[in-house]
């Protein structure tokens, strides 16, 4: 199987893409990644849609994409390109289209790039299963060709560039119905517009594959990549972007999970983060997980490529009298131990409720907070009533604290466990109910262990074949799995690679420490290291920790705790690998949005986040209806003015529910499936 879709697996290198002319701004080749963002305001809506892009641009915006649904905001482009050249502003204009072929044929002689979607774009979904032969198949395809083939002309006529964007939301129903709905079916979709492109001698064209699935989008840009090396084709420039990412904490790490993801294996030429917020708060995110890359090479230290191990296990065969060679070169991805296009989780020994079949843990790191008392556990998801002298949990309760050489002086909430140092454990009697946590050469030593669990810290130095086999031979032990390296995520990768190649089943926490950053660097650089392992199903659990300066109040570090527990369980819901809180996909809104998007999320949320793994899709007209939210429980989606239907899954259950009842009538439909709890309020206040 051919796993190869980035330049390196444990090096920084970009893949260096097809150079794309759009405007007087080039991207792809050997420019920076650009930044890029769409426009809110109704298109009609000239001066609101100038002086919008002037604030985008004034943010950090280099491409400024603006929807064109019909043709008459296709001419309307021209008004409002003129308008902003007027003042000055050269920014590229994207048209963005659906539906409407005739649309993007007039924008394209207008505007400097456009972007069509293979899903809509002279095909149909109607969520129809429909039998094909392959002469028929064949014949719906080239149908679809001819009617792209105009378009086509057009750019390469008029100099423009465009954007074949795939959305796994609206798949056509012809595709749906031959690939499913994979990562595939998502790949194959562009190819066939992009096979199309090349023939016609036209190369101004850059890729993408969305999802608000982080899973399934980072699958199918891999696989992409992978796909026009197969065939031969061009390697086309990638703009990357999580589809609905939602708003605030939760729409920014999603979108680190599943953009970083990408970037740390050299993807990507454009970046959009779609957040369902004003669009001039788009771009400086974008920036700041692309500016995270400038000195990546230059600060990384190096780390041994997986051709490493092959060798190593070619020797160790030699030496046992077994058959080996190393005379051809395999590529680094190709000797990946895991399947980059498809989740699997990897196998691991269940260790009290850790690995197996659990969902990953989260840690909390109490080892540097002074003066510990029962209410500061509030700060990792356990609170405490004076009242009544108890403890209770919310859906975001750490699973365990690590408290280092201060064990905490008091007992601990039910369910919830300590891991302290080794030599503390020690000093304190080995306790039952403290689980120690050992240097690998602590570990090696040792003649007291704790019988049932005892973690053991690891970085991928210190995975030596004498530490693999004590780790192999323990089955209560779990690693700490950390590293220094500024190429993070890959260097822990690697680690994680040795231990599947040697066969150790040994459950792993991922452990990411931080220095003094700001907590948006923290949220992105987390969930870009932590998200990118979970979504190729490496980790049972994670610990976040930063630096904070000494004289910093206890305060302090309390609300910096609670940051980072909220940001660990943030990030394994966003990986789709632990469901903790509601989950919203909600668009960013755009010129076709029917209602004020942000208000309205706002107010869905308010009524809802009590909700435990449930997923709310919020979109603003029916382009981005029941099939960009093609994973989500429940639907809101804008049908015409103050008029909303509701969805369960993809099936549409109330048509035109005026606006103002709307809200009231979903959780309706969430009370007849049983899906619905009243939220729980407190009868006694919580002191902290």
């Amino acid at each position: 199987m051919n796993k190869t879709y980035c330049p390196s697996l444990t090096e920084y290198k970009r893949r260096l893409s097809r150079e794309v002319q759009i405007g007087d701004l080039p991207m792809g080749g050997l420019n920076p990644i650009r930044v890029q963002s769409m426009t809110t305001v109704d298109t009609m809506d000239t001066l609101g849609s100038v002086e919008q892009t002037l604030r985008m641009v004034e943010a950090g915006c280099e491409y400024v994409r603006i929807t064109a649904p019909s043709v008459k905001e296709a001419q309307n482009l021209l008004e409002i390109k003129k308008e902003l050249r007027k003042r000055g502003c050269n920014a590229p204009l994207i048209a963005d289209i659906h539906f409407t072929p005739n649309a993007a044929e007039l924008a394209a002689r207008i505007v400097e790039k456009v972007r069509v979607n293979p899903g809509n774009y002279a095909d149909k979904k109607k969520f129809d299963v429909i039998e094909y032969t392959d002469s028929s198949y064949a014949a719906e395809v080239e149908r679809i060709r001819e009617r792209f083939r105009p378009l086509v002309q057009i750019c390469k006529q008029y100099g423009t560039a465009m954007r074949i964007g795939t959305n796994h939301g609206s798949l056509s129903d012809r595709i749906l119905s031959r690939y499913g709905d994979t990562p595939l079916g998502m790949v194959e979709s562009a190819l066939e517009f992009l096979r199309l492109c090349e023939e016609e001698n036209y190369y101004n064209v850059v890729l993408s594959m969305k999802a608000s699935n982080t899973q399934v989008m980072v699958q199918a840009y891999r696989l992409l990549v992978q796909k026009l090396d197969e065939e031969g084709l061009q390697p086309y420039p990638l703009h990357l972007g999580v589809t609905e990412a939602g708003e605030a904490e939760d729409g920014r790490i999603k979108s680190a999970v599943g953009i970083g993801t990408l970037l740390e294996d050299g993807l990507g030429d454009t970046v959009r983060v779609s957040l369902t917020e004003a669009p001039e708060a788009e771009a400086p995110v974008a920036k700041a997980l692309i500016d995270r890359y400038t000195n990546r090479a230059a600060e990384a230290k190096p780390i041994a490529p997986l051709a490493a191990d092959f060798m190593a296990a070619v020797v160790d065969n030699a030496a046992l009298g077994q058959s080996g060679t190393a005379t051809v070169v395999t590529p680094d991805a190709d000797l990946s131990p895991i399947d980059p296009f498809q989740y699997h989780r990897r196998a691991t020994r269940e260790v009290l409720n850790l690995g197996g079949q659990n969902v990953p843990r989260v840690m909390a790191d109490l080892s540097r907070l002074p003066g510990l008392e029962y209410a500061d556990l509030r700060a990792v998801g356990h609170l405490y009533s004076a009242f009544l002298d108890k403890f209770q949990m919310n859906d975001l309760g750490a699973d365990y604290v690590y408290s280092g050489q201060r064990p905490i002086p008091f007992m601990l909430p039910n369910g919830l466990k300590e891991v302290v140092d080794f030599s503390a454990w020690q000093d304190g009697g080995q306790r039952p109910d403290h689980f120690p946590a050992f240097t690998a050469a602590e570990f090696a030593t040792a003649t007291a262990r704790h019988p049932d669990l005892n973690f053991v810290f690891h970085n991928l130095a210190s995975l030596t074949e004498e530490a693999l086999g004590h780790l192999h031979a323990d089955p209560t032990a779990v690693l700490i799995l950390a590293t220094d390296n500024a190429h993070a995520m890959p260097e822990i990768r690697r680690a994680f690679f040795r231990l599947i190649d040697k066969k150790i089943t040994n459950p792993v926490i991922i452990n990411r420490q931080y220095p003094v950053l700001t907590p948006e660097q923290t949220q992105l650089y987390a969930a870009t290291d932590v998200g990118g392992l979970l979504l190729d199903g490496l980790g049972d659990g994670v610990v976040l920790s930063t630096e904070l300066l000494p004289e910093r109040s206890k305060e302090e570090w309390l609300q910096t705790l609670d940051q980072l527990n909220q940001l660990s369980f943030g990030i394994l819901q966003a990986a789709r690998t632990r469901m903790s809180k509601t989950e919203y996909i909600s668009c960013p809104s755009c010129g076709r949005t029917l209602f004020d998007l942000q208000e309205t999320t706002a107010m869905i949320r308010k009524r809802t986040d009590h909700l435990k793994g449930v997923k709310i899709g919020i979109m603003g007209c029916i382009v981005n209806g029941p099939g960009e939210m093609a994973d989500a429980d429940y639907g809101y989606v804008g049908v015409g003015k103050g008029k909303i239907a509701l969805y369960r899954g993809q099936e549409v259950i109330k048509k035109s529910v005026p606006e103002e009842q709307a809200v009231d009538q979903l959780i309706d439909l969430m009370r007849e499936d049983g899906k619905w709890i009243e939220p729980m309020v407190l009868e006694e206040p919580v002191i902290g």
